[in-house]
C-alpha cells in the first residue's frame, strides 16, 4: 500500500527536470520497501512508473465511486446525451 508520504515524495519527484539528478531524502525503511519493490529498475523509471499506477488507482477508485451513486436511469440519461452530443458533431 502506498502511503501519503510516497505520493508527496513522487509528486516532488514529478516536479524536477528529468534531465538532472537530485538526491531525494526519505526514511531508511521506506528506501529499503522501494529497493525492494524495484528490482533492477532504475529509480526514475520505477517511481514514474509508481506513480502512474498510484493515478490509474485513484481515477478507477473515483469512476466506481461516481457509478455507485447514479441510478440505471440516470446512466441511461448520460448514455443518450452522449450520443446525441456526438451525433451532433459528427463528420458529414
Amino acid at each position: 500500500m502506498v502511503n501519503l508520504y510516497t505520493v508527496v515524495l513522487l509528486h516532488s519527484y514529478m516536479a524536477m527536470s528529468l534531465g538532472k539528478y537530485a538526491t531525494i531524502s526519505v526514511p531508511v525503511e521506506v528506501k529499503k520497501v522501494l529497493e525492494k519493490a524495484k528490482g533492477g529498475d532504475e529509480w526514475g523509471k520505477f517511481l514514474l512508473n509508481l506513480y502512474a499506477e498510484v493515478k490509474r488507482l485513484r481515477s478507477e477508485e473515483a469512476f466506481k465511486e461516481l457509478a455507485s451513486t447514479l441510478t440505471d436511469e440516470d446512466l441511461k440519461s448520460i448514455l443518450e446525451s452522449s450520443r446525441e452530443f456526438r451525433g451532433r458533431f459528427a463528420f458529414r
